[in-house]
C-alpha cells in the first residue's frame, strides 16, 4: 500500500512541478531565465518543508525521503518544461519578417491537411526550407489561403507558397485571442497570408497517409447525409480537429455545454472499446486484447496525436493489459500512468486545453460517480446513469471552463441529459458507417444515411438550449487562486466522507468564492476601456453595475472584440449603448451584440446614419432605438454624455470632475467632399472654442484629427485607436507635452479613477500573477 502510495506522490509531483508553470504566464508572456530557475528553487524548498511537517496530518503516508524525492522531481519538472519550450532558431523563418518585402516566396512541406478557418480561407501547417531563392530557412509556419488554391492539396506535399509573412502580436485587448501565444505552443513564430500556390513542375503521386482514410471516411458521411448533418457525424467521430464542421454549429455544441461530444476523447474511446469487447466476449482474452489493441491503434491514426485521444488510449490499453494478466482495474492508477506517460513525451501538453479537460471529466468520473450515484439510488440505475456521468464530468470541469472562457452554460446538464442517448446512437451508427466506409465507401453512406434523424434531432436539441434565455452567462475573469480552491474543495469532498454528507455546504463555499468577488467588483468597479480597433473608437464604461458601450465596429470587431472583453467582465447586459455611426445591418456589429445581450437604452447618431433608422432595420426591432440629436445630453446614472458634434461625431462625455472628448470617423472620405469636410471642421472649431471646455482625455480615430483642434483644446493625454498617425500630429503633441497613447501599438487602454491608464501589456502581466 505505502508502495503504491509513494508512486502516486511521485508521479503527482511531476504533473503539479509542470502545473506550477503557471504563474509565469507563458505563452502569455516571455518569462526570464532567473524566473524559472527561482520558481524551480522555491518548489524544492516547499518539498523540504513538506517532508519535515506532513507527518504531523498524514501518519500513515509515504516516508521523509520520498517527499524529498517528490520535491526534488516537481523541481526538475519545472526546469524540464522550460528546456522544452520551442524557440526560433538561427535560420528560422520568423527573423526574417522584419526585413522581408511586401511579398515573399516560401518552398516546404506541408503537415497537416488544410482546415477551414472562420474568415473562409483554407489554413495549414507548414514546413519552411527556402525563403525565396537564396535563402535557406527553418522553422514551422501558419499558412492561410484562398479556398480555390488549396484544393487538393495534402500533408507531406513539397510546393512553394507566395504571400506576406508576418509575425503576429499579443493579443491587443483583454479577453480576446492571443493568436501569438497559440503560435507559440504549436511551435511556430511567425504565419504566412498565402496568396498563390505554386506546384513543382513533375508531378508526384500523393503518399500513403492516415489522411487518406479520414478523407474516405468523411466524404462517405457527407455523400447522402449532406452539411452539416454529415459533418457532425464525422465530427463525433474523428473529432472537430479532423473535420470542417461549420462554426456556427460548432459554437452552438459549445455553447450548450456539449463541446465534448465533438472532441475525440475519452467517451469514444470507451464506446469503441466497449464495443469491440462485447464483440469478442466469446474469445480469449489474447484474442480480446490483440483486437483491441489494434482498434486503438487505428483509432488514435485516424484521429491524429491530440492529447485526448492519446490519454483515453493509453488508459483503454492499460484496461486490456489487466484483461490478460487477469488483475483487477485500477481506473485512477491508468489515469495517472497515462498523464505521466504523455507529459513526459510532451510536457508542453500540460497547457492542452484538450487533454486538461478530458483528464478532469475521466476523474471525475471515476470518483464523482459512485457518490452521485447513492445520492440517487432511488432511481432505477438507467435512468440514473444519464443523470450521473454529466454531473460528475461537469463538476469537475466547470471551474477551468469558467477560467479559461469566463462563461457557464447554466443549462449543461438538462442538455447532456436530453442529448446523451441521441449521443450514443450517432457515435456508434458513425463509427460502423466509418469502418465501412473505409473498405466500401457506398456501403458506408448508406449506413450513414440511417443517422440523418437521429443527427437532426440532436441539432434541435441542441438549438433549443442555445434559444432558452440566459443560456450564456459571464461570470468575468476569476483568479488563478480560486481555481485551486475551487478545486481544493472537489478534492476534499472525494477524500472525506464526512464532507461527503456535506456536499450542500461545500456547493455553498464554492458559489461564495465565484459569487463574492464577482459582486464586489461589479459594485465597486469603475473603469473606461478604450478597446484597440482597426476602424471607430470603441469606448466601455464600467460604473459600478451600470455598463455604456459606445460604438460596437463592424461585424468581425463586434465578434472577436468586443463580445470577449465583455465576458471576460462578467457583463450580461449594456443599460447604454451609443452609436455615433450606424452602418449597415452587414457590416455593423450592433445585431450581433444585440442578439447575444439585452440593451436597456439605444441611442445613435441621426445624422451619421443620414436619417431615422427604418422600422425593418434589425436593430431597431430588436430594442426601441432613441434619436442622439446635436447639442443633447444624456445621463447614465453618474456620468453624462453630449453630442457637441454630428459630423463628424464628436461625443463629450463628463466623469466626475473629467472631461473626455471622442471624435468619430468623418462621413466626408470622398475626394469631391472635401469642401463638406473643410466647413464641417470649421464649425466644429467654432464650437469647440465656445464650449471652453477644461479637458483631460481626447479619443481621436488619428485619420480625422486637426492640428487646430489639438491647439485649442489642450488635452492632457490624447488617445488614437488608428493604425498610423501623421508625423506632424506626433510632433504637435510631442511639443505641447501631451501625453500620447495609440492602441495599435499600446493594445487597450484602461482607466481606473485610483489606478490611471493602464495598456494591455500591463494588464496581462497583472492577469498572469498567481491571485
Amino acid at each position: 500500500m505505502k508502495s503504491s502510495s509513494a508512486a502516486a506522490v511521485l508521479g503527482l509531483a511531476y504533473i503539479c512541478g509542470l502545473l506550477s508553470t503557471t504563474v509565469l504566464g507563458y505563452p502569455a508572456r516571455e518569462a526570464a531565465w532567473w524566473q524559472w530557475i527561482g520558481l524551480s528553487l522555491g518548489i524544492a524548498i516547499c518539498g523540504v518543508l513538506v517532508a519535515k511537517f506532513i507527518h504531523r496530518f498524514w501518519r500513515t503516508g509515504p516516508r521523509k525521503k520520498v517527499w524529498l524525492l517528490a520535491g526534488l522531481i516537481a523541481a526538475l519538472a519545472v526546469v524540464y518544461f522550460w528546456l522544452r519550450i520551442p524557440h526560433p532558431v538561427k535560420n528560422d523563418v520568423s527573423r526574417y519578417v522584419e526585413n522581408a518585402p511586401e511579398e515573399v516566396t516560401i518552398q516546404g512541406e506541408i503537415l497537416t491537411e488544410p482546415r477551414l478557418t472562420r474568415s473562409d480561407r483554407a489554413f495549414f501547417w507548414f514546413e519552411a526550407t527556402q525563403l525565396n531563392e537564396n535563402e535557406s530557412v527553418s522553422g514551422k509556419l501558419y499558412v492561410t489561403l484562398p479556398l480555390l488554391q488549396a484544393t487538393g492539396l495534402y500533408p507531406g506535399q513539397n510546393l512553394a507558397v507566395s504571400g506576406r509573412l508576418y509575425q503576429p502580436n499579443p493579443a491587443p485587448n483583454p479577453g480576446a485571442f492571443d493568436f501569438s501565444a497559440y503560435l507559440a505552443r504549436e511551435g511556430a513564430f511567425a504565419g504566412l497570408s498565402g496568396r498563390e500556390v505554386i506546384l513543382p513542375e513533375t508531378e508526384v503521386k500523393p503518399p500513403w497517409g492516415w489522411w487518406k482514410l479520414r478523407q474516405r471516411i468523411i466524404r462517405a458521411q457527407i455523400r447522402w447525409l449532406g452539411s452539416p448533418k454529415g459533418q457532425l457525424v464525422s465530427s463525433m467521430v474523428l473529432g472537430r480537429r479532423a473535420v470542417d464542421l461549420p462554426y456556427d454549429l460548432r459554437d452552438r455544441f459549445v455553447k450548450a455545454g456539449l463541446a465534448h461530444v465533438l472532441a475525440a476523447s475519452g467517451f469514444h474511446v470507451s464506446l469503441l472499446l466497449g464495443v469491440v469487447l462485447g464483440l469478442t466476449a466469446r474469445f480469449s482474452a489474447k484474442t480480446q486484447f490483440v483486437v483491441g489493441a489494434i482498434t486503438l491503434f487505428i483509432y488514435v491514426g485516424l484521429t491524429g496525436l491530440q492529447a485526448s485521444v492519446m490519454r483515453a488510449a493509453l488508459m483503454g490499453f492499460g484496461a486490456l493489459f489487466a484483461l490478460v494478466v487477469g488483475k483487477k482495474r485500477k481506473p485512477l492508477g491508468l489515469l495517472l500512468l497515462a498523464a505521466i506517460a504523455l507529459l513526459l513525451f510532451n510536457p508542453l501538453w500540460i497547457r492542452d486545453l484538450g487533454f486538461q479537460l478530458s483528464f478532469l471529466a475521466t476523474l471525475g468520473l471515476i470518483v464523482t460517480v459512485p457518490v452521485v450515484t447513492k445520492w440517487l439510488d432511488w432511481l432505477p440505475p438507467a435512468i440514473a446513469a444519464l443523470f450521473t456521468v454529466p454531473i460528475a464530468a461537469s463538476l469537475w470541469t466547470l471551474p477551468l471552463v469558467i477560467y479559461v472562457f469566463h462563461v457557464v452554460a447554466p443549462y449543461t446538464i438538462p442538455a447532456n441529459i436530453a442529448a446523451m442517448p441521441l449521443v450514443a446512437i450517432v457515435s456508434l451508427g458513425g463509427f460502423l458507417s466509418a469502418f465501412v466506409a473505409i473498405v466500401f465507401p457506398i456501403a458506408g453512406s448508406t449506413l450513414a444515411e440511417l443517422l440523418n434523424y437521429p443527427s437532426e434531432w440532436l441539432i434541435s436539441i441542441v438549438e433549443y438550449f442555445t434559444n432558452l434565455p440566459n443560456s450564456s452567462f459571464a461570470v468575468g475573469k476569476i483568479s488563478l487562486f480560486s481555481l485551486i480552491a475551487l478545486y481544493g474543495l472537489l478534492a476534499l469532498v472525494w477524500w472525506n466522507k464526512k464532507w461527503q454528507r456535506r456536499w450542500w455546504l461545500v456547493t455553498l463555499m464554492a458559489l461564495l468564492l465565484l459569487i463574492v468577488p464577482f459582486w464586489f467588483r461589479q459594485a465597486t468597479l469603475f473603469q473606461l476601456t478604450l478597446l484597440a480597433t482597426e476602424n471607430e473608437p470603441v469606448l466601455v464604461i464600467q460604473d459600478r453595475r451600470a455598463v455604456t458601450l459606445i460604438n460596437s465596429g463592424d461585424l468581425e470587431t463586434a465578434q472577436y472584440t468586443v463580445l470577449p472583453f465583455l465576458r471576460q467582465q462578467g457583463i450580461n447586459q449594456l443599460d447604454w449603448a451609443v452609436a455615433l455611426d450606424v452602418q449597415s445591418p452587414e457590416e455593423s456589429g450592433w445585431q450581433l451584440i444585440l442578439s447575444e445581450l439585452p440593451v436597456t437604452n439605444f441611442l445613435y447618431n441621426t445624422v451619421a446614419g443620414q436619417k431615422p433608422l427604418p422600422e425593418d432595420n434589425p436593430i431597431a426591432t430588436a430594442i426601441p432605438a432613441q434619436t442622439l440629436e446635436t447639442g443633447s445630453s444624456v445621463l447614465l446614472k453618474r456620468n453624462l454624455i453630449r453630442l457637441i458634434s454630428s459630423e463628424p461625431p464628436v461625443l463629450e462625455l463628463q466623469l466626475g470632475k473629467q472631461t473626455w472628448l471622442l471624435v468619430g470617423e468623418s462621413q466626408y472620405t470622398k475626394p469631391e467632399q472635401l469642401a463638406e469636410q473643410l466647413q464641417s471642421a470649421r464649425s466644429l472649431m467654432q464650437t469647440l472654442d465656445k464650449q471652453n471646455l477644461d479637458l483631460k482625455v481626447l479619443l481621436f480615430s488619428g485619420s480625422n484629427i486637426r492640428l487646430d483642434w489639438l491647439e485649442t483644446l489642450q488635452p492632457k493625454i490624447a488617445i488614437a485607436s488608428t493604425r498610423n498617425i501623421a508625423p506632424h500630429i506626433l510632433q504637435t503633441l510631442s511639443e505641447n507635452k501631451i501625453k500620447f497613447y495609440m492602441t495599435s501599438r499600446d493594445g487597450a487602454i484602461q482607466w481606473t479613477p485610483g489606478g490611471g491608464f493602464q495598456t494591455t501589456h500591463s494588464i496581462v502581466d497583472r492577469d498572469a500573477s498567481l491571485f
